[in-house]
């Protein structure tokens, strides 16, 4: 990482920061504090509305694990965020992902409105990396993308499926920027 992590766990100074720092640990549960939490912990502020806002996404969302992963990945790889991709890959196979389908997602430059894709992935599938490319390559998203996109998930799931997309921009850039996991600029050469 390009600034030191903090100490795991890093000490508190007041009873706000404990409580944030018992927060964030309850939010990992049985798992170790992430780089990525030893990194934003140098703010517990940040590290507050951080741990607040992505507990609503990854838990309290009601897409389901392929799609909230799948997006998440395909952030990860047109990112060049590797680290994100490592934590979030074995989420999407867990979820059900065949790893065929894994090797295409890799593939930074593959683009999903071809119907070469169409045996491969479903139409589900499809449209959600259509929708996470547009958001992330170029923020704008084509009327047809959208529409498609209606077709398939209700007003609660395009919400969440959009901020999920929104949320895990932010969080590539903060992994590539500070290197945190120090594997993401070596990501280019990784990614297709």
């Amino acid at each position: 990482m390009r600034l030191p992590y903090v100490q795991d766990p890093p000490p508190t100074n007041t009873p706000d920061e404990a409580r944030i720092l018992a927060s964030v640990k309850a939010r990992r549960g049985e798992n170790p504090l992430l780089p990525l939490d030893l990194a934003l912990l140098h703010s517990f502020p940040i590290a507050e509305g951080w741990n607040s806002f992505f507990g609503a996404i990854r838990a309290q969302t009601s897409l389901s694990t392929v799609v909230r992963e799948l997006a998440i990945c395909r952030v990860a790889v047109v990112n060049g965020a590797l680290f994100e991709w490592e934590q979030h890959a074995p989420l999407l196979q867990k979820g059900g992902m065949e790893d065929a389908k894994l090797e295409i997602i890799k593939d930074s430059q593959a683009d999903f409105s071809y119907e070469c894709f169409s045996s491969i992935l479903s139409p589900e599938e499809r449209v959600v990396l259509r929708y996470t490319d547009a958001m992330t390559r170029t923020i704008k998203v084509p009327d047809e993308v959208f529409a498609e996109l209606k077709n398939f998930f209700n007003p609660q799931e395009v919400v969440e499926i959009t901020t999920t997309i929104a949320a895990y921009n932010c969080v590539s850039r903060i992994l590539v920027a500070l290197d945190i996991g120090e594997r993401n600029h070596g990501a280019a050469s990784w990614f297709r």
